[in-house]
């Protein structure tokens, strides 16, 4: 899976938009309205960083099976944030998974009027 694929998936998800508040050159994606809305995914040209499990014990399932293609996210990394190569081991239905995953934990930690019409909660 390639970036350009990464940015459309996550774009498909409802009330999903674009942000790039630190001038990178690939956005993350948001849920929620404006100010309050909150990320879910982080794109890089290589990788795309999501919350891989509620807690950090989860997320760590990650790095046993990826080794080589998973990393902990600097500064979120303790609650359960991991970076995922777009072109390692990783099959791309389980990059497909992760992002689902990572919308969802994100979307059912959201006030419930924030929440987009749409999502499968």
């Amino acid at each position: 899976m390639d970036v350009a694929a990464m940015h459309e998936l996550c774009a498909s998800f409802p009330g999903a938009w674009p942000d790039n508040p630190w001038d990178h050159e690939h956005p993350v994606f948001k849920v929620g309205p404006g100010e309050r809305g909150k990320i879910f995914a982080f794109l890089a040209a290589d990788k795309v960083g999501v919350k891989a499990g509620a807690t950090r014990e989860v997320a760590d399932e990650w790095l046993d099976r990826y080794p080589d293609d998973v990393t902990v996210m600097a500064y979120i990394g303790r609650s359960g944030w991991n970076d995922l190569a777009l072109a390692g081991a990783i099959p791309d239905d389980e990059l497909v998974e992760a992002v689902e995953e990572s919308y969802r934990l994100v979307v059912s930690r959201l006030p419930k009027r924030d929440r987009p019409a749409g999502w499968e909660g």
